[in-house]
């Protein structure tokens, strides 16, 4: 119910920048707010993100040793599948799930792409069933037999916040050297006062799609032996409790 309900406080809004509004925020809704030179967002409000991750520390105890495989995997592929169809409902209706509609396009591709251009900040309904059915799905398919492409994957999967962190330190350092290189202010790249996304100083910089797949998949690879390393001292460390939590 608080992944499913906390929507319904979508239509809530607390005006002005004073302590209320800043709270309100802070529990449920994205909002800027300028406090002197500085721009700070609430982009991960307690009550949609906690909810979301309560759930995921629910499932975990379904991959307890003491939990038979079978059952788990079914449980997995009933609870994907019917996450799809939901979300298909859901989005087509416009009703609920979602503060912005999707609308037919000049196209059948564009219309699809407004079908699932959902929110992520915070995670309204339709983006955790459309994001997390799927997921789902595929922890159950690929269940066992590991093969080298799953074992390679699994090493992230147990090592989840320590590949975000250093993923984010990266790639924003490879931002600001990119936009050095290019001709642009690396100081544009730090988002203290504007959001990076609409500095005049930054408008023309970017790369194609192409490039920024490459630079993604580089990033993974890269990663891979830092996460497998730090996968291998948690597992020799299971003594040192505050590891599960990095």
């Amino acid at each position: 119910m608080w992944v499913a309900g906390h929507n319904l406080l979508d239509r809530v809004h607390v005006p002005g920048q004073g302590l209320k509004s800043i709270a309100w925020a802070l529990l449920h809704e994205r909002k800027s707010f300028h406090l002197g030179s500085w721009n700070i967002q609430t982009v991960y409000p307690v009550l949609p993100w906690v909810g979301l991750m309560a759930l995921g520390y629910c499932l975990g105890s379904l991959y307890r040793q003491d939990v038979d495989i079978v059952k788990r995997k079914r449980l997995l592929l009933q609870l994907g599948s019917a996450a799809l169809p939901l979300f298909f409902l859901l989005r087509l209706t416009n009703i609920y799930g979602d503060l912005v509609p999707w609308s037919r396009q000049a196209s059948p591709v564009f219309s699809f792409l407004s079908f699932i251009n959902v929110t992520k900040y915070p995670p309204l309904l339709d983006y955790v069933l459309l994001m997390i059915g799927p997921a789902l799905l595929f922890l159950a398919l690929t269940e066992k037999p590991l093969n080298r492409l799953t074992r390679i994957i699994s090493v992230y999967g147990r090592v989840p916040f320590f590949y975000y962190m250093i993923h984010i330190f990266l790639i924003h350092l490879g931002a600001l050297i990119a936009a050095t290189l290019s001709g642009y202010p690396w100081t544009a790249m730090t988002g203290f006062k504007t959001w990076i996304d609409f500095d005049p100083r930054l408008q023309g910089y970017g790369f194609s799609l192409w490039v920024v797949y490459l630079i993604w998949i580089s990033l993974i690879v890269l990663l891979y032996p830092l996460c497998r390393r730090y996968d291998r001292y948690k597992s020799e460390h299971k003594e040192k409790w505050w590891l599960s939590y990095l």
